[in-house]
């Protein structure tokens, strides 16, 4: 009988691998390697114990037909024993195994998207072969390692399996430094977005920056959770970064999620869900896009064939509404609903008011949440969640919600989370359609464009002793003090006029 892994010893196990390579490589490229090792060792372990309860079933003969059938398929000479007993050249037997893998392991067009399928899964393959990083000595540490636990099903059920993936991933994140933003959303922030759009059965959820898939692994961890039918709910992503979408996909499988469609690509210059000449709609999007990156094709987005400028062209410098527009345009005409996770910049910055007007002229935006410091790796700078419809409630028409929940945070170390009850007096508060003083106010639009299309939520629900400034960058705080110089002096005109 095959014993069960308790979680922490399986947290222990898979960090124990990636402590093994300190000062060996950089820690930014830890997850390069321990991914594919972890997944690869996953499905060999899953697909020995797949063979053995069909021996017993009906003998070897049946077990050899019945395996043909497993959603995974493993060539015996790609098999993880094969590898483990190599002793020469490991990198390249590696490499060898994980190509054979991802051949007999393709997609499926289903509905004119590509579903699942393991081609580029195990990510850059170069790395394992380059012996003055990694030599044999190295990834035979590694592989006896890993070689400690069994990780089938029986001894690592899915959800625990995908958990321990999940703290892994935070775990890099911690020791990536800068880079860590890439790949990983502080996961409290995540619940709480997945509360609030409510996922339900046989909808459709997507992430045009879908980073390591945690977003959407929450999303269907909110149904779960439920007891509710989440098998059936149709998962789409984007990601620009290779490898992390390599992760994604792997993070996917590791949930027990196979239902899914994940493209490395930009979502910006290329998006890859087209549908009927537009951008494809989901009843669900979520993304944490990159803050106000300046490389992108702006040019290319003034003439954007699939009309995702409704709104206005970004300047140069910030193409944080081109993504906003994006996610906008990839709502669901019937209950289209997005979250968003932005810096509050976005908010108030002059050069992009023109876009925020036409954005509040079209009733799309329902509500803003300030969030708290420190939820975001090297980085103190607070940011809020946008929650946009395109069809709101009657009572909601011409209204948005904000929330300024720049309290609502826990610190533990270095770590800072929401707790369950920081969560549920947000969403309590976005559900209730009341003001809440200093906590929550409706807002109606028409005040908002009054107020130059300002929608800065401490603009609204202002809280005493709070450091405002904390909160943003200093090309934000510079364009904060522009947009205050320029309503200093219209209010001067203004009196000016009245005496």
């Amino acid at each position: 009988m095959t014993q069960q892994i308790t979680l922490d010893e399986l947290e222990r196990y898979l960090w124990q691998a990636a402590v093994d390579l300190r000062g060996q490589i950089d820690a930014s490229a830890y997850k390069d390697y321990i991914f594919p090792l972890v997944f690869f060792k996953r499905i060999c372990d899953v697909r020995d114990e797949e063979y053995q309860k069909y021996e017993e079933e009906g003998g070897k003969e049946f077990a050899d037909s019945m395996i043909q059938y497993s959603p995974i398929q493993i060539p015996m000479e790609a098999h993880w024993n094969v590898v483990f007993n190599t002793t020469e050249d490991i990198g390249q037997a590696l490499v060898d195994a994980f190509r054979a893998i991802e051949l007999v392991n393709p997609g499926k067009d289903i509905d004119g998207r590509r579903v699942g399928g393991l081609e580029g899964v195990f990510g850059d393959k170069a790395i394992w072969t380059n012996k003055n990083k990694m030599p044999d000595s190295i990834i035979r540490n590694l592989l006896n390692s890993f070689n400690k636990f069994t990780l089938s099903l029986a001894a690592c059920p899915a959800d625990e399996m995908g958990t321990g993936y999940e703290y892994l991933i935070g775990q890099f994140a911690n020791d990536a430094g800068h880079t860590a933003q890439e790949f990983y959303t502080n996961r409290t922030v995540v619940e709480l977005m997945a509360e609030i759009l409510q996922l339900q059965p046989h909808e459709s959820i997507y992430d045009p920056t879908c980073g390591s898939g945690g977003m959407l692994i929450k999303s269907l961890t909110y149904l779960k959770d439920k007891g509710e039918e989440w098998r059936d709910v149709k998962v789409y992503g984007q990601e620009i970064n290779a490898g992390t979408s390599a992760i994604a996909r792997m993070n996917l499988y590791l949930h027990g999620i196979h239902d899914f469609s994940i493209v490395n690509d930009d979502t910006l210059e290329r998006p890859a869900f087209i549908k009927g000449g537009r951008v494809q709609q989901f009843d669900v999007v979520l993304a944490n896009p990159p803050y106000s990156i300046k490389t992108w094709n702006r040019e290319a987005f003034a003439h954007d064939r699939y009309g995702r400028n409704f709104l206005g062209v970004p300047p140069q410098g910030r193409a944080d509404y081109a993504f906003i527009q994006h996610i906008l345009a990839s709502m669901s005409e019937e209950d289209g609903r997005c979250a968003i996770l932005l810096p509050h910049g976005v908010l108030f910055r002059q050069e992009e008011k023109e876009i925020r007007r036409k954005m509040l002229e079209l009733d799309m935006l329902e509500a803003l949440i300030g969030l708290g410091p420190d939820l975001f790796y090297n980085s103190t700078m607070e940011a809020c969640v946008m929650i946009c419809r395109k069809k709101k409630a009657d009572n909601l028409k011409n209204k948005v919600i904000f929330i300024n929940a720049v309290n609502e945070v826990e610190k533990k170390n270095k770590e800072a989370y929401l707790t369950k009850a920081h969560i549920d007096k947000i969403v309590s508060a976005y559900r209730s359609l009341k003001d809440i003083s200093k906590f929550c106010k409706i807002v109606s639009n028409e005040e908002l464009l009054a107020n130059d299309s300002d929608i800065s939520i401490q603009k609204y629900v202002f809280l005493e002793g709070t450091d405002y400034n904390s909160m943003l960058s200093y090309s934000d705080s510079i364009a904060l003090w522009n947009n205050s110089s320029i309503s200093s002096v219209k209010e001067i005109e203004k009196l000016i006029n009245l005496i």
